[in-house]
């Protein structure tokens, strides 16, 4: 008898990552896309994303305030 290997989700693409952690700044998500992301999306890459996310956040804040102000 031969044992059925367990099929491994596939890793989720660079513009998947980059897409769920856009929508889970602003808090909207469907449940959906929530759970096939769960089941895609590796801790390393939401956290690296989230991270470069957070950043250009910060840095494109910073940059409209500057322009503002001046």
């Amino acid at each position: 008898m031969e044992m059925a290997e367990e099929q491994k989700p596939a890793s989720a693409t660079l513009p998947q990552v980059i897409k769920a952690v856009f929508w889970s700044f602003f808090g909207i998500r469907r449940r959906a896309e929530y759970e096939k992301d769960a089941v895609a999306l590796k801790p390393a890459q939401v956290i690296i994303a989230g991270i470069i996310g957070a950043i250009l956040l910060v840095l494109s804040l910073v940059t409209l305030v500057h322009v503002i102000i001046s």
